[in-house]
């Protein structure tokens, strides 16, 4: 391979531009032309590539986003639209693709490697959900911004003995919600791995009230339902005083973490370097702190759990 494209799918994540600028200038050394392709799947299958050098990515590391930019395109899901984009591709010189992004990017990325098209997955998602990886990127990131916002609520929460509630963000992932609240001592986690009932809920916060507590916190995983549900029926059935913050789309911006900083760049990195050794149809993923290239296929139909030793963990600590 002598020509490879690099393009982020999906939601974007805080250290995509660390992955992307790891690609660049790890093809770049290996010999190796690099192009950028812009808006995603979308950018693919309209042609929007743009040519990267070792400028090009220069000052982007510790930005927020996407500087290819991203989106979700529907075309790209129909097999006509697949095979635009492999042919736009192939007409650009294309000899693989890097795509970074979460498992709706990998789906496409398996779809292009059995056109001919050699892809090698970047698992880039603040929700923390693809299978046969211990993190992903955007997730530290996330989980600290909760974290920051979890700490500044509950100054105020004392401050009027108040029940507060907070939805974040994770799909039908309880992993966002569940760092953020053992870290920052929530009283009630709600996950949809194990889901509490607004029953158990709102005893808990009676039962801290009565002995004392000058507040509660409560994190809602959006996969679990509505933050504004869970406060009304908390304040409901105790009497006490809820308010109600859904964090949205903070969680994704910012600048990424030293963590996922560093796990974006070295994910980067080997995943120009597989493409390079002619791999395709693989996925860079991190278990136990070391790199492993997977088959993109196995993360289809597969559900990234939480261990039970966390949820365990947060059951504990919350009493």
């Amino acid at each position: 391979m002598r020509k490879i494209g690099v393009l982020t799918s999906g939601g974007d994540a805080p250290g995509m531009n660390a992955a992307i600028r790891a690609v660049v200038r790890r093809g770049i050394t290996l010999g190796a032309e690099v192009l950028g392709v812009r808006h995603g799947y979308a950018g693919l299958i309209a042609g929007d590539f743009v040519p990267l050098e070792t400028a090009s990515v220069g000052d982007i590391i510790q930005r927020g986003g996407t500087f290819l930019q991203s989106a979700r395109s529907e075309r790209f899901k129909t097999p006509e639209g697949q095979r635009e984009g492999f042919e736009k591709a192939r007409a650009a010189g294309l000899d693989g693709l890097v795509v970074i992004g979460g498992d709706g990017s990998f789906r496409g990325a398996i779809r292009l490697t059995e056109l001919g098209l050699p892809c090698i997955g970047v698992p880039g998602t603040i929700d923390n959900d693809i299978w046969g990886t211990d993190r992903t990127i955007g997730f530290d990131t996330a989980v600290n911004t909760c974290l920051d916002a979890i700490r500044k609520i509950r100054d105020t929460a004392s401050s009027h003995d108040r029940v507060f509630v907070l939805e974040v963000m994770g799909r039908s992932s309880g992993w966002i919600a569940l760092a953020a609240g053992l870290a920052g001592g929530a009283e009630s986690i709600m996950l949809p791995e194990r889901p509490l009932t607004i029953e158990e809920v709102a005893l808990r916060v009676k039962r801290g009230m009565e002995r004392g507590k000058r507040h509660s916190l409560i994190i809602v995983a959006e996969g679990v339902g509505s933050g504004f549900d869970v406060g009304r029926e908390i304040q409901k059935r105790t009497g006490y005083d809820t308010r109600v913050t859904v964090l949205g789309h903070i969680q994704r911006g910012g600048a990424p973490t030293a963590a996922d900083a560093m796990l974006a760049s070295r994910m980067g990195a080997k995943a120009a370097e597989l493409l390079l050794e002619g791999k395709g149809g693989l996925f860079v993923g991190e278990v136990n702190n070391e790199l492993v290239a997977q088959p993109l296929e196995n993360v289809l139909g597969k559900r990234k759990g939480i261990p039970a030793e966390l949820l365990d963990l947060a059951e504990i600590l919350a009493t």
